[in-house]
């Protein structure tokens, strides 16, 4: 790519290779340690419907492009109308930036929160809009999600190059991206809680049941395409067939059982020492599968899951939402209706505990995520709890392709 020289002078100008990024990032550097002083925290949300008027063009917006035929749609949109047609990720987010302009108040940080969605009102292009009538030129972005793959990082990238785009700022707004942090302590640390007081509590109630033999934890995320799994992350860190999606998922769901379990044995609740290999049985799981039966995509569904538990001797299952940051539809409708319902008609107990959401240790890692921007903190000084961290925060070159759309242009990484 040439190299330009947008919002720099001189020769020190760095090579700009990342389209729409501030100096600090422009070069395309793993981890950014230059200090940028950024204008604005911009919040990035999926969207959602607010009304049943909304539902069907609300689905329209995400599918499109992919030929989803309207029976499918209408499909979906039972789920939605099953709730009045409003889906709970906008109020989410409305909650999850007072926290944020909360606790960035309490540190004395002036930082405002813009909040943008991709596929619903407010959309990004309005809060590019209002960052513009503010005179904000560099932002710092957060996407409402923590994994990497192409619609959980990579198309937040693109829709920030086209909101840009249709509103004319090219060159007069840039925007960074805080590194994925599916691995960050504030993300972990609420699943680290829920499976711990899941489990105690399970105990508690029916002292009678086995840990190690009767209970299973089924880690649920979204589940993709395994095309788009597979080329989920940098393709040089060779992740294995289901790509960074997957590993990372699996990496954080480790830690959530090592730390759940040696925080019961330190309260008592589990016999043995801390730290030994006895543990309660756990697996990752999938679930609201979207695509046509001829195209395979991630499994074993959760229900699928759920149905082959009794087999095995378990009696109780702990559901954690490990993929998703808030108690937006997917969880509402394909955890705490259908799941649960599989598992009643398995003769199984079962708990789902709580998401992120606005968790005080959530919103603190959100505002600390900022700040590695803004200060330029080294990576050797970025909390991570898996292997696999600290993640980029410049993506990498090709990261998460979509095959079946191709490469856009795309904010916050190193083309394509």
């Amino acid at each position: 790519m040439a190299a330009m020289n947008l919002g720099s002078t001189g020769a020190e100008a760095p090579e700009r290779i990342v389209r729409g990024a501030t100096d600090a990032a422009a070069a395309g550097p793993e981890h950014v340690s230059e200090p940028t002083d950024y204008d604005a925290i911009l919040l990035a949300g999926f969207g959602g419907p607010e009304g049943q008027d909304d539902v069907i063009p609300f689905l329209r917006n995400v599918t499109r492009g992919r030929g989803i035929p309207e029976e499918r749609l209408e499909e979906v949109a039972h789920h939605y109308r099953h709730f009045g047609g409003v889906s709970p990720i906008n109020d989410q987010n409305r909650a999850l930036k007072a926290a944020l302009e909360l606790e960035l108040a309490s540190r004395g940080i002036d930082l405002p929160v813009l909040w943008g969605n991709r596929n619903w009102d407010p959309y990004l292009r309005d809060a590019l809009t209002e960052a513009h009538e503010r005179g904000f030129t560099k932002l710092i972005a957060i996407a409402t999600s923590a994994y990497s793959s192409y619609s959980s990082c990579r198309q937040y990238r693109e829709d920030f190059a086209i909101a840009v785009d249709e509103t004319n700022l090219q060159g007069e707004i840039q925007i960074d991206k805080v590194r994925q942090f599916f691995d960050h302590p504030g993300f972990v640390t609420p699943f680290i809680d829920g499976v711990r007081e899941a489990i105690a509590e399970y105990l508690r109630e029916q002292p009678e049941l086995s840990a190690e033999t009767e209970i299973e934890v089924l880690f649920a995320t979204h589940s993709i395409p395994t095309g788009d799994a597979a080329r989920s992350g940098p393709d040089f860190r060779g992740f294995g067939d289901h790509g960074a999606y997957e590993a990372q998922h699996l990496a954080v769901a480790e830690v959530v059982m090592a730390n759940a379990i040696d925080q019961l044995r330190e309260a008592g609740v589990l016999g043995g020492a801390v730290g030994s290999g006895v543990s309660v049985p756990w697996q990752l799981v999938y679930q609201s599968r979207s695509g046509p039966p001829s195209m395979p995509w991630l499994e074993p569904d959760i229900n699928d899951a759920i149905a082959a538990l009794p087999a095995a001797g378990r009696k109780a299952i702990v559901i954690v939402p490990l993929g998703f940051v808030s108690d937006h539809m997917e969880v509402m409708w394909d955890l705490d209706n259908e799941a649960i319902e599989t598992a009643g008609e398995h003769g199984l107990a079962a708990v789902r505990v709580p998401t992120p959401g606005t968790a005080a240790a959530y919103v603190k890692g959100l505002v600390d995520l900022v700040l590695e921007r803004r200060d330029g903190t080294p990576v050797e000084e970025r909390p991570h709890m898996t292997d696999l961290g600290p993640w980029y925060d410049v993506c990498r070159p090709g990261c998460c392709e979509n095959a079946r759309l191709g490469f856009k242009p795309a904010f916050s990484g190193i083309a394509p």
